[in-house]
């Protein structure tokens, strides 16, 4: 019983307690109260398109609206060919045809949030990537009407996560708030990722770790993502994000 009390405890301190505090300072912010109230245009986080020849490509994240963007966050990626006038955005939605093509600016806000760039490739590397990025888009197996699902999966981010664990080459992770990016394709309990760095078990996205140089270690409970960045020292938390050190 006391074994069972311990983890209780331990789970509420290092997963509850962020989010109820993430919840409380969320509620004090001054926020857009619907849609239609919120900002959606370009952060000007990316220089204009027509300004590089070069091909690139972008993943972003922001925190979402209403009371869910207390703890969980929204995630897209972005392409450039090389010598493109404009950039390709894609996002996975929950209304329409899920896979939204260039439904919002590159860069834009979300729900009036700024957006986080989580990675980039530019050059002669993305040139090499885009297609292999765009083949798993393609691939992606909930882009149906119908198959989204805001919790525990699949959703915008497990969409993301899906083409970063495809893309290993991308060398990116959605940040801790990134609800759903554990989810599994498929029931699929274990991945592990093409080039053998990342692993990752999971029952539904509802339980389960991730452990290798990308992800450091990982440990979600119930979508909520607690551990250590070990290429970029520092710590995962619930609710608010990678914190470095």
């Amino acid at each position: 019983m006391k074994s069972v009390k311990r983890l209780f405890l331990v789970i509420f301190i290092i997963y509850l307690l962020p989010t109820f505090a993430s919840a409380g300072l969320w509620a004090m912010k001054d926020r857009p109260s619907r849609w239609s109230e919120a900002r959606w245009s370009s952060a000007g986080i990316l220089p204009k398109a027509e300004q590089s020849e070069q091909a690139a490509i972008y993943v972003f994240s922001a925190m979402t609206g209403g009371l869910k963007g207390a703890v969980a966050s929204h995630a897209w990626i972005v392409i450039k060919e090389k010598g493109a006038n404009a950039y390709t955005r894609y996002d996975k939605v929950g209304w329409g045809k899920p896979i939204r093509r260039n439904g919002y600016p590159a860069d834009a806000y979300w729900y009036s949030n700024t957006p986080e760039l989580v990675t980039s490739v530019t050059g002669a590397k993305a040139e090499q990537l885009i297609a292999k990025v765009e083949d798993a888009i393609a691939a992606y197996p909930y882009a149906e009407p119908g198959g989204y699902t805001i919790w525990p999966g699949p959703n915008s981010n497990t969409f993301v996560a899906y083409i970063l664990r495809t893309v290993p080459e991308l060398d990116a992770v959605l940040p801790p708030h990134a609800v759903g990016r554990d989810y599994l394709p498929g029931d699929e309990f274990v991945h592990l990722d093409e080039d053998w760095r990342d692993l990752h078990v999971t029952l539904r996205g509802l339980i389960g770790f991730s452990a290798g140089v990308r992800s450091g270690l990982e440990v979600h409970v119930l979508g909520l993502v607690a551990g250590l960045d070990l290429a970029r020292p520092g710590i995962k938390v619930p609710a608010v994000g990678r914190i470095g050190i």
